[in-house]
């Protein structure tokens, strides 16, 4: 009976060795190569809803499942309904987000802990909703000012691309079945045609240069620190971006510290939650120096990332220990800043866009036009 039992319960070598392949493609299966996020406008709405339910004296846990019964979001839902399970096991609010602290921003997790323990939750959640909705308002106000002269330019390029593939061609035969002299910007435009044609592998090759370059770019260390250089240094669009980053700075910054986070913690997260990886370097640099009694004010002015406005409220904040006020304050004044500047931009993008796409299709059509004129003159002299 013992060798039946040992025999039932042996497991062949090869069968091991498919377990063993089977779990692991199911590893490989069940693996995220993004982890996923919450959207900022739910994250925005949590944040605020949380902040009313705590002020008016409702449990968090009843305040965390009346959200719950009304999420759609299917992976939302399941953050919340596991933070509920952890609150009810005796974890702290911060605590039970832990398990998916990579779903929200890296700000975030910072300013609930902190604030948990000195009894701001429901301003900190306050504050953070505010910040997210800043965050929202100013992407809204980029997109929707790209938006037109983006669509603009794909248009031209979807034009172009038909004109080259399919109608030019055929004109081409048109022309060489008359025999007639043709323009200048005729002739350039039918060679630029059989250049596309008989060598569009080169095309090809540019298209797999950009997509490497631009994986290169946002996808490895050194790639992003140089696309990061570049932006800054891009007339009209760097000032943009440096206007967007110092504003972001000041705002995370600004919560962190009134929510009792300290200084050197908040400047690491804040330099995590910077996009700008040469601001990010700059940063973590300043908070270095600062950790060796240099200050904040002077490290951050040394780094020749932040204009002379910030500087001096940072030292005003720094000299009279209202850091959190002044950071309050610079972030308002970028905020207004970066309105005007998106503005200003997008002023001088959106005719440039309009200008390079005139200027293809007009040229296209008087390459054209002054062929058939030049032919129906030559016919009829």
């Amino acid at each position: 009976m013992t060798s039946m039992t040992d025999e039932s319960v042996e497991t062949p070598a090869g069968n091991e060795s498919s377990d063993n392949n089977n779990s692991r493609f199911q590893a490989l299966a069940n693996l995220e190569l993004t982890p996923k996020k919450i959207k900022r406008r739910e994250l925005m709405h949590f944040s605020r809803q949380m902040a009313v339910f705590i002020k008016a004296g409702i449990p968090i846990i009843d305040a965390l499942e009346t959200i719950s019964s009304e999420v759609k979001n299917k992976f939302f839902k399941q953050v919340l309904d596991e933070a509920i399970a952890s609150l009810h096991g005796g974890s702290t609010f911060a605590g039970a987000f832990e398990a998916h602290a990579k779903a929200f921003p890296p700000y975030y997790m910072g300013i609930l802990r902190s604030a948990e323990l000195t009894g701001q939750l429901d301003y900190a959640l306050d504050q953070l909703a505010e910040y997210v909705d800043r965050d929202l308002e100013a992407r809204r106000k980029i997109v929707s000012a790209l938006t037109y002269p983006m669509i603009v330019a794909a248009m031209a390029v979807v034009v172009v691309v038909i004109l080259v593939a399919f109608v030019l061609p055929r004109f081409k035969h048109f022309f060489s079945d008359l025999g007639a002299k043709l323009p200048l910007p005729t002739r350039m435009l039918l060679s630029f045609t059989d250049f596309t044609q008989n060598y569009w592998w080169i095309f090809a090759i540019l298209a797999v240069m950009l997509i490497g370059l631009g994986l290169w770019l946002t996808q490895s260390d050194r790639g992003r620190l140089v696309r990061d250089r570049v932006v800054l240094r891009t007339p009209a669009l760097g000032d943009v971006v440096q206007t967007a980053v110092l504003e972001r700075f000041c705002r995370i910054l600004s919560s962190m510290t009134s929510s009792g986070v300290p200084l050197t913690e908040a400047l690491d997260v804040t330099a995590q939650a910077t996009s700008n990886v040469v601001y990010r370097n700059g940063i973590a640099q300043a908070r270095e120096a600062m950790m060796r009694g240099e200050g904040l004010a002077g490290p951050l002015g040394q780094t020749g990332l932040f204009p002379s406005a910030a500087r001096q409220m940072l030292r005003v904040g720094e000299d009279t220990g209202t850091m959190d006020e002044q950071l309050g304050t610079a972030a308002e004044y970028f905020a207004r800043d970066l309105d005007y500047k998106i503005k200003r931009f997008t002023s001088l993008f959106e005719p440039a866009v309009i200008l390079f796409v005139g200027i293809v299709v007009g040229f296209v059509a008087i390459a054209l036009v002054s062929a058939m004129y030049g032919i129906f003159h030559q016919v009829h002299p």
